[in-house]
């Protein structure tokens, strides 16, 4: 069975918020216009080097998709699939690999 990805897009306006009230607005105003070093941090710990060791750059990035339909040598095809299922996805791995390294 094939795996189906649906794209669903949200704005704001499908949440329904209030409106701020002119108070609210003012204190973003007063927030937007205050340089970063009178910002009070002291309520939020620093995150050091630690807290970033298992990052993955680029984790919930999803390149937009195209159908193509290519011609690739039986032995490369049967190479790739005998891995099992997922070929397509390691082909396109091996690809993006293969285009970061020639940039």
């Amino acid at each position: 069975m094939d795996k189906q990805t649906k794209t669903v897009k949200f704005s704001l306006d499908a949440f329904n918020l209030p409106a701020l009230t002119a108070k609210q607005e003012e204190e973003l105003r007063i927030l937007a216009a205050m340089p970063d070093e009178e910002i009070d941090f002291s309520d939020i710990p620093e995150a050091g080097d630690d807290a970033w060791k298992n990052a993955v750059v680029g984790k919930f990035y999803r390149p937009i998709k195209k159908q193509v339909t290519v011609r690739i040598d039986a032995d490369i095809l049967a190479w790739l699939q005998s891995s099992g299922a997922g070929y397509q996805t390691r082909l396109n791995q091996l690809l993006r690999e293969a285009m970061q390294q020639a940039a």
